[in-house]
């Protein structure tokens, strides 16, 4: 009787640590949008908090000093790893989307200091809003620059 009520606590911890460990994974998992996906919910995506990825296009970065208002485009790349990887790696991606006219594209306007790696063909990755002007509203603004690392690789690796 001692033994099964040991048993039974230990049961209901283990699934309650399962539990946790499941839904903290679920919480952080990195996933976003597309600009492809956004678009195609049109108005049922307005004003919902959402995370969304794009590839800069480098000539529509315009940024006042004075209001810290920043604003550029952002063109569809695929969402999926996979996807990317058989396309050729994530710089050619970024290169194609940046380059190919007929790709969806966003405009986005962030309130803040601008950030360095902001250029042409870097990722962004946005927290925010789609306002009804169908102009994304960032609040949170990642960036990434993999040719700036590809570069680097071969020259680190000759060194060691």
């Amino acid at each position: 009787m001692q033994r099964n009520k040991f048993l039974i606590g230990g049961l209901l911890i283990l699934a309650a640590v399962v539990y946790l460990i499941f839904s903290s994974t679920q919480a952080s998992a990195e996933y976003f949008k597309t600009v492809d996906e956004l678009k195609a919910e049109g108005t049922s995506a307005v004003n919902k908090s959402v995370r969304l990825s794009g590839a800069v296009l480098g000539d529509t970065i315009q940024y006042d000093a004075s209001t810290l208002t920043l604003t550029f485009e952002v063109a569809h790349v695929p969402g999926d790893n996979a996807e990317i990887e058989a396309q050729g790696g994530l710089a050619i991606v970024l290169f194609e989307a940046v380059n190919d006219p007929s790709r969806e594209r966003i405009k986005v306007q962030y309130e803040g200091v601008m950030p360095d790696l902001l250029r042409n063909e870097a990722q962004a990755i946005m927290t925010g809003k789609l306002g009804e002007d169908g102009v994304f509203y960032a609040e949170e603004l990642l960036l990434k620059c993999p040719t700036e690392y590809e570069e680097a690789v071969p020259e680190q690796a000759a060194t060691n």
